[in-house]
């Protein structure tokens, strides 16, 4: 994979963002990354994602969170 491109189709994992050409999500990785996976282990567990793949979830999750959108963290209401 030259250029990881991060794209979203309806017939594709239910439209979910994923690395071109797979059927990885941007939400997989983020997931794996959370839990303490690294780089190295999530290339191996998918060999068909690249080092600039994974950042390229990264940067797409900061843009999408960059929106202005309140994400309430607290489901009590005040």
């Amino acid at each position: 994979m030259a250029a990881a491109t991060i794209t979203s189709n309806p017939r594709i994992m239910m439209g979910k963002p994923i690395i071109s050409g797979t059927r990885i999500t941007v939400e997989l990785i983020l997931e794996k990354l959370a839990a303490g996976e690294t780089v190295a282990q999530i290339l191996g567990a998918h060999p068909q994602l690249t080092e600039a793949s994974i950042r390229e979830a990264l940067a797409f999750a900061a843009r999408a969170i960059r929106a202005d959108v309140v994400y309430p963290l607290d489901p009590s209401p005040t």
